[in-house]
């Protein structure tokens, strides 16, 4: 489980491609201070397990189902990425519950400055997720933690603070380009619950509760 919250900007190291697969080494020093095989690193927002790791990166692996639905396909030597560490129990959240499991890719439609923001709008490429995302409500760009301002049936947008732009690679994303989006984890959920077939409910005691029930079950 993720925040949102970037600790680091890091660099492509390289990009080893097998078919639909790949394995990414990046360089970054924040990541790093605690860093163990098997921890949990988001990439650009994609929840990826370290394979390895020195003094100065981390390599991990990206399967064919992640290559297909993400924007690490797209990723070259020397490419920035936005990183975050799994929170920690106990940890604050500042933004909010980001699984690192991308939804749908996107484009950006247009980017527009607004006094000292800068609004994204932006169109995903899954029909229907727009569903999921609701006004003044949460959306995870590139793993951002973002507050959505406006949606409709084909696009959404976001507007962003300076300190948002400094901090992520959101700075270099224009229109065209394209950003890995995950909708909040809330709406999925109460989505799946409320279409998923009601099960039986279990037949009722006559009677309720009785005297006979508790002596029954060791109760007197």
């Amino acid at each position: 489980m993720f925040t949102g919250i970037i600790e680091e900007i890091g660099t492509m190291r390289s990009v080893k491609r097998a078919g639909h697969s790949l394995v990414l080494s990046v360089n970054a020093s924040r990541i790093l201070e605690d860093v163990h095989l098997g921890d949990s690193i988001a990439v650009n927002g994609v929840c990826l397990t370290v394979i390895s790791f020195d003094r100065t990166g981390v390599a991990m692996d990206v399967m064919p189902e992640t290559y297909r639905k993400t924007t690490l396909a797209l990723l070259e030597p020397g490419s920035r990425v936005n990183l975050e560490r799994a929170m920690a129990a106990g940890g604050r959240y500042g933004g909010h519950m980001v699984q690192g499991h991308v939804d749908a890719t996107g484009v950006i439609r247009s980017r527009t400055r607004e006094e000292n923001a800068v609004v994204y709008t932006i169109e995903p490429e899954r029909p229907g997720l727009l569903r999921y995302v609701v006004p003044q409500g949460s959306v995870a760009i590139d793993g951002i933690s973002l507050t959505v301002v406006s949606a409709d049936a084909d696009r959404f947008t976001v507007s962003i603070i300076p300190h948002t732009l400094q901090e992520t690679i959101l700075a270099d994303k224009h229109a065209g380009d394209a950003v890995n989006v995950e909708c909040d984890i809330l709406g999925k959920y109460i989505e799946r619950l409320l279409l998923a077939p009601r099960e039986a409910a279990p037949p009722s005691r006559p009677g309720g509760l009785t005297e006979q029930f508790l002596a029954e079950n060791g109760f007197l």
